[in-house]
């Protein structure tokens, strides 16, 4: 007969977002060097009106951001129980979408890796084409917000495909359920 059991992958969302900024200010570094090597150079040109836009697009972004973790679950799950919530943890200033019920490890990987390619590489990657610096300032700024989701990515590397996980309800990762007397 197998039993449950769960093997905690996660950390707190204070070492998330530590890891997050260690790791992503190398990272935009290099982003925005590579954009300058390529395009000679970094111009943004700064009005009030255009700053006030981008800060409100900054916003409707984190919003954003969210809610494509949770939609990308509910479509990558493909099941009608997949519930998502949102909410912020206003402790660590921290928005969140929480996945309620067991899911597959690959539709979990998707959920986790859509809103920092979605909103972070695709627009670096479009302003090094275009050439664009409020693109490179957007999508650099989404790289780096993206980094606990990378981070959670890099914790669940050695999940085998199939395997169920579910959502920690605190915490930035997950639980993988293990069948006892099943290999993982």
């Amino acid at each position: 007969m197998n039993t449950k059991q769960q093997r905690d992958l996660s950390v707190s969302l204070l070492r998330a977002n530590l890891v997050a900024l260690g790791i992503g200010l190398p990272i935009a570094l290099a982003q925005i060097s590579l954009f300058v090597l390529l395009h000679g150079g970094l111009e943004v040109t700064v009005t009030l009106p255009g700053a006030l836009l981008f800060f409100a697009v900054m916003l409707v972004s984190i919003v954003v951001h969210e809610l494509i973790h949770g939609l990308t679950w509910q479509f990558a799950s493909k099941s009608a129980a997949t519930r998502v919530t949102y909410g912020v943890q206003w402790k660590m200033l921290t928005p969140y979408a929480h996945l309620e019920g067991p899911i597959d490890i690959g539709a979990y990987r998707l959920g986790g890796l859509m809103p920092g390619l979605v909103l972070g590489l695709i627009p670096y990657a479009l302003s090094l084409i275009m050439g664009n610096g409020t693109l490179l300032i957007f999508g650099v700024i989404h790289t780096l917000a993206a980094g606990g989701d990378w981070l959670v990515l890099w914790l669940l590397r050695r999940v085998r495909p199939g395997t169920l996980v579910e959502d920690h309800p605190s915490r930035a990762g997950c639980y993988v359920l293990d069948m006892e007397g099943t290999p993982s």
